[in-house]
């Protein structure tokens, strides 16, 4: 009875297992590449299975008969909702895709020396950690500043020193 459905979600199971290890594969294999931290890594695959867990239980959706029309109006009032929702907090999306703009092609690493060109003042300071959200730096004062990634992606940045 629902047998062309059940062997539909278990390949598409399969496949989703499959296309999970090769983005592992490949984020490890670029971060090695690119000298990113295990941390970094560890980051970028968490937001990957979540993107590819969420393409999965479409593609579900569609094997079990859900119309598209339908679907799509399903996905429409829910992006409204969070649109609405996350209106005040647009800055928190926009650092998440700083923060992987950053991972892929930011041409800074942790460790770098780095000399912010801004209007008002320069910061130098070397990077210690890119998270998600935000970049922390330590100045040579010891001082620790946190800049959020869409920020930071926005100012001028001069690598003085790479570390090897």
């Amino acid at each position: 009875m629902y047998i062309p459905q059940l062997i539909a979600s278990a390949i598409a199971l399969v496949l989703l297992y499959l296309c999970k290890y090769i983005a592992v594969h490949l984020v490890n294999k670029y971060g090695q590449l690119l000298q990113k931290s295990v941390l970094r890594r560890q980051q970028m695959k968490q937001m990957l299975s979540v993107l590819l867990n969420v393409l999965f239980v479409f593609i579900l959706a569609i094997i079990w008969g859900v119309e598209p029309h339908n679907l799509l109006i399903s996905l429409s009032s829910i992006f409204a909702v969070i649109g609405v929702a996350m209106f005040a907090q647009w800055s928190l999306l926009s650092n998440i895709t700083a923060g992987i703009v950053m991972y892929f092609s930011a041409p800074f690493r942790i460790g770098d020396h780095i000399r912010m060109l801004d209007k008002d003042f320069m910061i130098e300071a070397v990077i210690e950690n890119i998270r998600t959200f935000y970049t922390h730096i330590r100045t040579e004062e010891g001082e620790v500043i946190v800049i959020p990634n869409n920020l930071f992606l926005q100012k001028m940045v001069s690598i003085k020193k790479r570390e090897p």
